[in-house]
């Protein structure tokens, strides 16, 4: 069954938010604790609230399901996992997250259909897309908003869907902890240890800015294809 505004689910209050209050979602919970950071953690638990203050005022998203939207924000950064147990050698991290996300998916509820496993893995690879993820799906878009709402505040929310009334009252029971400071860790790291996964997208931008030995020059798509100009041959 698909967990709708319609259809009711336990829930919880929790930073003055209502959310679901169901095993699967306890149980992601538990997940992302045992592979982030504190920072990361309570950045995560921010963003699944931020996603439901927002998207409950947007009504083309506003009917969705919940638990796909829950889950895939309590997810989004398990691809930083500093144990290293999620974290791939050859892939971006948004895709180690969502591959780890949809094994957890698997393994927790093996009844759940394809298309909710998609959204879910679709909301975590995209949501550093903005140019994508908010033509997706409502559970997609949804879970973005709340994500990006957490790192550029109310003031950038279009509409006026979040106010700092709210944000300051999640951020008082899940506070910050230097979270852009430790995102530049982060970014920084991954253009350190696997360079060959940031080229074509914007931890690059990391790299390029505070990382000496970092270099894209060459490894851009648009350096690709001028070598294989194939009008030519």
């Amino acid at each position: 069954m698909t967990a709708t505004n319609t259809d009711p689910l336990p829930s919880r209050i929790l930073a003055g938010v209502s959310i679901p209050d169901t095993p699967l979602i306890a149980k992601a919970l538990e997940f992302a604790r045992a592979h982030s950071d504190d920072f990361a953690y309570n950045h995560i638990i921010r963003s699944m609230l931020l996603g439901f203050i927002i998207s409950a005022k947007i009504p083309s998203i506003a009917d969705r399901d919940l638990e796909v939207h829950a889950v895939a924000a309590l997810l989004h950064d398990i691809g930083w996992d500093p144990t290293g147990e999620l974290v791939s050698e050859d892939k971006r991290f948004e895709v180690d997250g969502a591959n780890a996300a949809r094994d957890f998916l698997h393994r927790e509820v093996p009844h759940w259909d394809k298309h909710r496993v998609q959204l879910v893995w679709d909301a975590i690879a995209l949501h550093t897309i903005g140019s994508v993820v908010f033509y997706k799906e409502a559970e997609v878009q949804a879970s973005s908003y709340g994500i990006w709402a957490d790192f550029q505040g109310p003031d950038r929310v279009q509409g006026g869907l979040l106010t700092w009334e709210e944000y300051n009252k999640v951020v008082e029971e899940f506070p910050r902890l230097e979270l852009m400071a430790n995102l530049k860790k982060v970014m920084c790291h991954l253009c350190v240890t696997k360079p060959q996964t940031t080229y074509d997208n914007t931890v690059g931008e990391w790299g390029d800015k505070y990382v000496d030995t970092y270099d894209r020059k060459g490894k851009l798509t648009q350096d690709l294809l001028d070598t294989c100009d194939l009008d030519s041959r």
